[in-house]
């Protein structure tokens, strides 16, 4: 007489692989779950997107503009000058963009609307408007001079504004690398 095996879930499983256990299923769940919780983790502190508000980066970005933040050098680089960064005005509440103009122990002045650094003249090639003259001032330690690349009266909120001034380097939340709407490279820093 002939036996007639009867398909169970036990059968269906393939004869040499063993029964994944709760605690097996368990560990394989919280393995994936801490995977992503360290994907999310790097991408939020080292990619970042913000909107371009406003008219004071113009030429350079204009708008509504979506740029592309990169936080991985504010953990292990200093700014550098002509640098397009993120800042978070902690006390005032919100973030502006800007560019770096000045670093620790540089000398700024504007003269005739041509910006010097240590008395040498920046190659602006990026700017729009003139700037109003400024007395020299010295960057203070882990400071640094921002402006707008709108250097037009009134546009751009930046170091030159009393409100605003030097700015602590530890403020820059990001730099932008790329404008993804409309997409174009931002800047190099600049050589002085």
């Amino acid at each position: 007489m002939e036996t007639i095996k009867l398909k169970t879930k036990e059968n269906d499983a393939a004869p040499n692989q063993p029964k994944k256990s709760f605690q097996s299923e368990l560990l394989s769940w919280l393995r994936f779950f801490l995977i992503l919780a360290v994907v999310y983790f790097l991408m939020i502190n080292s990619i970042g997107l913000t909107r371009v508000v406003g008219h004071s980066m113009d030429p350079t970005m204009q708008d509504g503009s979506i740029v592309l933040l990169n936080k991985i050098p504010t953990h292990f680089t200093k700014p550098a000058l002509g640098d397009v960064v993120v800042i978070h005005e902690e006390a005032k509440g919100y973030e502006i963009i800007k560019r770096i103009i000045g670093l620790p122990g540089d000398t700024v002045k504007i003269e005739k609307g041509v910006v010097y650094v240590n008395d040498s003249p920046l190659p602006e090639l990026y700017t729009q408007g003139v700037s109003e003259d400024m007395a020299p001032l010295t960057i203070l330690q882990d400071h640094m001079f921002v402006l707008g690349d709108n250097r037009t009266l009134g546009e751009s909120m930046d170091s030159r504004d009393p409100s605003i001034g030097q700015i602590p380097i530890t403020d820059i939340k990001g730099y932008v690398s790329l404008s993804l709407f409309p997409f174009y490279r931002v800047a190099k820093p600049l050589e002085v």
